[in-house]
């Protein structure tokens, strides 16, 4: 048998799967947490590989490391980290990504250039808001990398050039999907000089070895690890509700939004994956537990307990600010609310509801883009909540599938390494078992809930 391990180092933890290269049964499996915050020290993520790899990759032959996306790690001359590196989800760089947006020429220039719209999120602006706000610290950097590069390049024995790969250059704001390139000149314009940046290597390239021998794959960002995970294919779309949430789909053209709603990735196969991301998914679920002092199961029941709807309660998610629509200084919303309709039920159901709409939204910006959505796929820690498989296919207006528990970023990384291995034109196929889920439509909720939100934006600005 031939063992194949995959990394996810995600924004809360590191997770390591090993699997049986040909079947992708997952045969060993370890995982440590991160520190929490929008920041952190990236040797802290090289402790928790340490710790949840701990005795797992004992004839391991290949390796895949999956990663959160977006986070910007900054390199002196010698290699050593400058600063601790800003995630994805630090919202800092909010006005870098307005001026930025002008000074190129606007959202439009921007998705022709490299398929996306600078938000907070995008490594591009947190380059600005660096260059500006830390100077000194900017003037030592000569390298950039990104989370799941750090991470690869930390697995090399030879040290060598560091490497990324298409996806996850494609969520910077400095790497165009559709002409395979840097847009260096993009670089200059945030940062005020160039950087030297990883080299992409190809989808099922092998960038060196470990220190045991193990072969490394490209590996990728997380979304486009999740994306080989659960075997997406045309047609179908993944609605992911961690941390953030994100709706994705396997397209075959590059697009370009110009709204911003929709970023034009790159996927890890060579083809291509529109996305949309939130910042606000399963802790909108937390949040509302906490506040009802509930637990996690007590909320699906609640919830459960209501009428869709909620009695007329809507709630708009945006606790941490959002992304998407681009609202970064924004806060949640509760609307419709009446003596009649102040239940521990209804603001159960209305975070269920909320939580959902904006998976919603982000589902017809894809539609929007001409991405077919013939399938849904729910994944993520929120995926196991009753009341979100319960509300889920109400909301989407497309079959439902929830595939089996899984660790599918990690799992993706690992089916990358096995291609890797293998040095076959496609990745090898690997079974997915899920359960198909039903629920009569409710277009109304979703449509009280997008009117609210648009009459809603002025205030929310």
């Amino acid at each position: 048998m031939t063992l194949v391990a995959g990394v996810d180092s995600s924004t809360q933890s590191t997770k390591v799967v090993v699997c049986d290269a040909d079947s992708g049964e997952v045969l060993r499996e370890g995982r440590a947490p991160h520190p929490d915050g929008t920041e952190v020290d990236p040797r802290l993520w090289w402790e928790a590989f340490e710790r949840a790899s701990a005795g797992l990759l004992d004839g391991v032959a290949a390796i895949g490391v999956g990663g959160q996306q977006q986070g910007m790690i900054c390199l002196d001359e010698a290699g050593e980290v400058v600063r601790p590196a800003i995630l994805w989800n630090d919202t800092r760089s909010a006005r870098a990504a307005v001026d930025l947006t002008g000074e190129f020429g606007g959202p439009k220039a921007w998705a022709d250039a490299v398929g996306l719209v600078p938000v907070a999120s995008f490594t591009v602006t947190k380059l600005r808001w660096f260059a500006r706000a830390e100077p000194d610290l900017a003037a030592r950097t000569r390298t950039v990398l990104l989370p799941h590069d750090w991470l690869t390049h930390r697995l090399r024995a030879d040290g060598g050039e560091p490497t990324t790969d298409r996806g996850e250059a494609s969520g910077t704001g400095y790497w165009s999907a559709a002409a395979e390139d840097y847009r260096r000149d993009l670089i200059k314009l945030a940062f005020g000089r160039d950087l030297a940046l990883p080299r992409v290597a190809g989808p099922a390239e092998t960038v060196g070895e470990t220190a045991s021998g193990a072969l490394l794959a490209a590996g990728t960002g997380d979304n486009m690890g999740a994306a080989l995970g659960v075997g997406l294919r045309p047609g179908d779309v993944v609605v992911s509700l961690g941390t953030s949430g994100c709706v994705f789909g396997v397209n075959d053209e590059p697009t370009a939004d110009a709204s911003g709603l929709v970023a034009g990735y790159a996927d890890a196969t060579g083809r291509f994956l529109p996305l949309v991301c939130t910042l606000n998914a399963a802790r909108v679920l937390v949040a509302a537990a906490d506040l009802l002092g509930r637990s996690l199961a007590e909320l699906d029941e609640l919830a459960l307990s209501a009428s869709p709807g909620a009695g007329g309660l809507t709630l708009l998610p945006y606790l941490d600010g959002e992304r998407t629509p681009n609202l970064p200084d924004a806060r949640g919303l509760l609307a419709g609310l009446t003596r009649a309709n102040a239940s521990a039920a209804n603001l159960a159901r209305a975070a269920v509801e909320g939580m959902l709409g904006g998976m919603a939204d982000a589902l017809d910006a894809l539609r929007a883009q001409g991405v077919p959505v013939d399938r849904v796929l729910l994944i993520g820690g929120a995926a196991a909540s009753r009341a979100v498989r319960a509300i889920a296919p109400a909301l989407f207006g497309a079959p439902v599938s929830v595939p089996r528990p899984g660790e599918y970023v990690a799992l993706g990384a690992a089916r990358q390494a096995a291609w890797a291995l293998s040095g076959a034109a496609e990745p090898p196929q690997w079974p997915v078992a899920a359960d198909q889920i039903t629920a009569d439509a409710t277009p109304k909720v979703h449509e009280r809930y997008a009117d609210i939100r648009q009459r809603a934006l002025p205030l929310l600005r």
